[in-house]
């Protein structure tokens, strides 16, 4: 994802940390000077990493990725050895309430479902996928999971 704003400050604040920044060097320390009189704070470096998203800061903009995140979520679930696959559900797959595979850990399903949703910041071409796997968190069954590891092996 590329972020440009010319002329502002960008703020991002999440619990007790703040951050923020602009293209103007001088925006940046006037409010850092500011902020400082108002708010015990101390300032780091360059931000590279924040909430597992990576960030890049380069001439030509700032890139965020989870590349990080997913590869630790891939190694949570026991699946950083598996194949990639180009696309994020089988074209026509069709998952059913109905289904009669056998029942799979709904804990274990959840836990997967809401890792996806955190992943889709940075990955919306996953997110359709993770909204249908979504819907049969109540009762999943083996075919659902099955699809569920599909999109997170994308």
């Amino acid at each position: 994802m590329k972020i440009k704003h010319e002329n502002m400050i960008i703020i991002e604040v999440y619990v007790d940390d703040i951050i923020f920044g602009s293209d103007d060097d001088s925006l940046s320390q006037r409010f850092s000077k500011n902020m400082q009189k108002e708010f015990e704070m101390s300032l780091l470096d360059e931000l590279r990493f924040f909430l597992g998203h990576q960030i890049s800061q380069q001439e030509n903009g700032i890139f965020i990725s989870q590349f990080k995140y997913i590869k630790e979520m891939l190694k949570r679930f026991q699946m950083e050895d598996y194949k990639l696959v180009s696309t994020p559900m089988i074209t026509g797959c069709r998952l059913s309430r109905d289904d009669t595979s056998p029942k799979v850990d709904q804990k274990l399903y959840r836990s997967m479902i809401g890792s996806l949703l955190y992943a889709t910041a940075s990955r919306s071409d996953v997110l359709h996928a993770v909204v249908l796997v979504g819907r049969y968190q109540v009762a999943p069954r083996e075919s659902h999971l099955l699809a569920v590891r599909r999109t997170l092996y994308t």
